[in-house]
């Protein structure tokens, strides 16, 4: 049976640090529209190992994502712009777990570490990167997409560089944290079907990843009422050094 199985697949108090860790990032989503799958590979890494946390992200991180994509008046924009860069990031998300699924987990687990804390630096640095021109955006969006989409799948990480890029095209904040959810969409739908592919995630896990939404949309919540009471500047710099931290650990662990 489905639920046995389900209920077995991590013991209780393993549980418990899955329901911690998706209440947390989804309390930093919730304030700054961003960060989950981050936060839950940095905190469930450590506890489960990379490929079984990047599984239990699936089904939150999509249905969050959706939520933060419908968000908005500029879809269709967003789409026009940016077309190249998701079906590319769809293409690189199958390399990436195709890497993930043949490497050594201690070597995929060093270089996730090293990109969460390269991902915390780049967000306290904030570079302003130069506005491609509209003539390169035919090529310059499938670029990113592609890299974007590898690094996705082998290291859960939706974020770089396709982020940054979009910063760089000019939109607005509403406009940047919509086309952040279409991004994370898309990258999230091809990284469940290329893991189950690979069979690193079975039903057991998707069953696992379910029960991970509840936390995350509870803490989405808390996070959408702290971001009216505190400053979100000051929430991102202590997420990003905590990233910086957590990254350098699981990488140092890994090595």
């Amino acid at each position: 049976m489905l639920m046995p199985d389900f209920l077995s697949t991590f013991p209780p108090q393993t549980w418990g640090m899955i329901a911690l860790a998706f209440f947390v990032a989804g309390v930093v989503k919730g304030v700054v529209g961003q960060g989950l799958p981050s936060v839950v590979l940095a905190l469930l890494t450590v506890v489960i190992g990379l490929k079984p946390a990047m599984a239990l992200l699936v089904v939150p991180t999509f249905l969050t994502n959706v939520w933060q994509a419908l968000q908005g008046k500029s879809l269709l924009m967003i789409l026009k712009r940016t077309w190249g860069l998701l079906l590319a990031a769809c293409a690189g998300v199958w390399i990436g777990v195709g890497v993930l699924a043949a490497a050594d987990a201690r070597i995929m687990s060093a270089f996730m570490g090293l990109v969460l804390a390269s991902y915390g630096a780049l967000g306290l640095a904030r570079p302003q990167l130069p506005k491609p021109p509209p003539r390169h955006e035919i090529w310059l969006g499938p670029a990113v997409g592609v890299v974007n989409g590898v690094l996705a799948g082998m290291t859960g990480s939706l974020a770089l560089p396709g982020v940054p890029y979009m910063q760089a095209l000019g939109f607005d904040k509403n406009t940047l944290v919509q086309g952040m959810g279409i991004l994370f969409t898309v990258a999230s739908v091809s990284m469940a079907i290329a893991m189950a592919d690979q069979k690193l995630l079975t039903l057991e896990l998707a069953g696992a990843s379910t029960a991970g939404v509840v936390p995350a949309l509870i803490g989405m919540w808390a996070g959408q009422q702290i971001r009216h009471r505190l400053s979100e500047e000051m929430f991102k710099r202590v997420m990003f050094i905590a990233l910086i931290a957590i990254g350098c650990f699981i990488a140092s662990r890994a090595l």
